[in-house]
């Protein structure tokens, strides 16, 4: 795949599942070495990891996290490639299992897969009609429905006004659970029509904001992000990179200050003597974002934003 080729930048994967974003990109930052030891912690339909196979020699080696079932279909037939069904947030436990601690590279993209979008029984878009799901692994409890119909009204409005940033959270999350006292939520319909009636500016801006909100809280989506980059710098080696692509503020903001701080707060770690002893060193002081081409090819590149570092 050359460099100036027009393509380079995206993949489609099987079926349509997914259109890989900043693909290029992503694929120069991890450095790839021909006999090295890589993960890709969210193989959705496989396009990022078909990409790293091309450039594995071949004692290289690839090890695949995706927690979705539909995800499992689309793994490659080849020998250096290990696709492990579960949560990348035990990303260092199933690593140990297969005897690779000590890594040369680590990708993550943080997106929700065309896939998941585009089905409309999986519940993540507000386009469709369909059960209120949102799960990312479906064999997991808590769905969009349990959240609405038994968090209290002050546990909606911290969800919607932190992870939605939702500006009228407390008059949302008041009218849930009025509503709800009467005919439990079952379907996107009938979360649409509570949105839409206490709605603050565009329609799709504000639905967009609130299945954010519901979706992050769902699937834990920030405290798996927290438990995996802690896990990243203990399973990368010396030189080994760390490549992240985000799709909002709250997701890059974590990625940034542990790149550059070592922790989740925008100051610098220190140990007991004042020392700041940092594990990682970005590759790129401002996030690399998608070209005009790609934008024009891929709508929802528009809002990712994609880091690199090194672990030194």
């Amino acid at each position: 795949m050359k460099k100036n080729d027009p393509s380079a930048s995206l993949r489609v994967t099987p079926e349509g599942y997914h259109t890989s974003v900043l693909l290029h990109e992503c694929i120069e930052g991890l450095a790839i070495k021909p006999e090295g030891v890589y993960v890709d912690v969210t193989f959705g339909g496989g396009g990022h990891s078909a990409a790293i196979l091309e450039k594995l020699g071949k004692k290289g080696k690839l090890f695949a996290f995706d927690q979705d079932e539909d995800a499992l279909k689309n793994a490659p037939d080849d020998k250096r490639f290990t696709l492990i069904h579960a949560n990348f947030r035990a990303m260092k436990r199933f690593l140990r299992m297969h005897n690779a601690l000590g890594v040369d590279g680590i990708l993550a993209d943080l997106g929700v897969s065309s896939w998941q979008f585009d089905t409309a029984e999986r519940g993540f878009s507000y386009r469709f009609d369909g059960p209120l799901d949102m799960r990312m692994n479906r064999f997991a409890e808590k769905t969009a429905a349990t959240v609405l119909n038994t968090y209290s009204a002050e546990a909606l409005q911290k969800m919607f006004g932190e992870y939605g940033e939702v500006r009228n959270s407390k008059t949302l999350a008041r009218a849930i659970v009025d509503l709800r006292a009467n005919q439990p939520f079952e379907t996107i319909a009938d979360l649409k029509v509570v949105a839409e009636q206490h709605r603050m500016g565009e329609t799709h801006k504000y639905l967009a904001q609130v299945f954010q909100a519901i979706r992050i809280e769902v699937n834990d989506e920030l405290g798996a992000l927290k438990e995996f980059l802690l896990q990243s710098t203990e399973v990368l080696n010396e030189g080994g990179r760390l490549v992240v692509l985000t799709f909002h503020s709250l997701e890059d903001r974590l990625v940034k200050n542990y790149i550059k701080h070592g922790n989740f707060e925008d100051e610098p770690a220190k140990d007991f003597f004042g020392n700041i002893k940092l594990s990682l060193k970005a590759n790129n002081k401002k996030p690399i974002t998608a070209s005009e081409q790609e934008l024009k090819q891929n709508s929802r590149s528009r809002s990712a934003k994609l880091r690199i570092a090194e672990k030194i």
